[in-house]
């Protein structure tokens, strides 16, 4: 029995290593080492000069999105998590939204909700915020027009106590 728990925690190990890049190095790994360590991206965009821009949501469940950046020679030059406020911070109104998925990758297709009255699109991600309490970022999008309106960012502890008030 002992052998099965030790095998089942070995594969969920494997299974873990890739998850973020582990092991791949900047200027050394190539296209093909990411896709084997990383498996295929969710979107990838052509750059400017050859190059390839990679997303990897690791979502919903996840905290993670990872963009990994490929050089005309099919090398990679960097591996960001962008999840953070640093990178919601580059999410400006009158945004397209290419711009921020260049920025965030893919948003969770499940949380996306249209405000038909408001004309409004809202893409959510989920992060660990500055205090390592799970948290949500939306995109507010003016539908007809397809760019950013306005961004908001709240803990989900909050989103529990909105409930528990509103279900009194």
């Amino acid at each position: 029995m002992k052998s099965v728990f030790a095998l089942i925690f070995v594969l969920f190990i494997a299974g873990c290593a890739s998850y973020d890049g582990r092991g791949l190095k900047p200027g050394i790994s190539t296209t093909d080492d990411v896709i084997q360590l990383m498996g295929q991206p969710a979107m990838r965009w052509q750059e400017p000069g050859g190059g390839e821009l990679l997303a990897y949501p690791r979502g919903p469940a996840g905290f993670n999105t990872f963009m990994v950046m490929i050089d005309s020679k099919g090398i990679m030059s960097s591996l960001n998590g962008v999840l953070d406020m640093k990178h919601f911070a580059l999410i400006r109104q009158g945004m397209t939204k290419d711009d921020v998925l260049r920025i965030l990758g893919p948003s969770q297709p499940q949380w996306t909700v249209y405000f038909e009255r408001r004309d409004e699109l809202v893409w959510e991600w989920r992060y660990c915020d500055d205090w390592n309490e799970p948290a949500r970022f939306n995109v507010l999008f003016e539908n007809s027009t397809g760019l950013v309106r306005s961004t908001q960012s709240y803990t989900e502890g909050m989103l529990r106590r909105f409930r528990e008030v509103c279900s009194r």
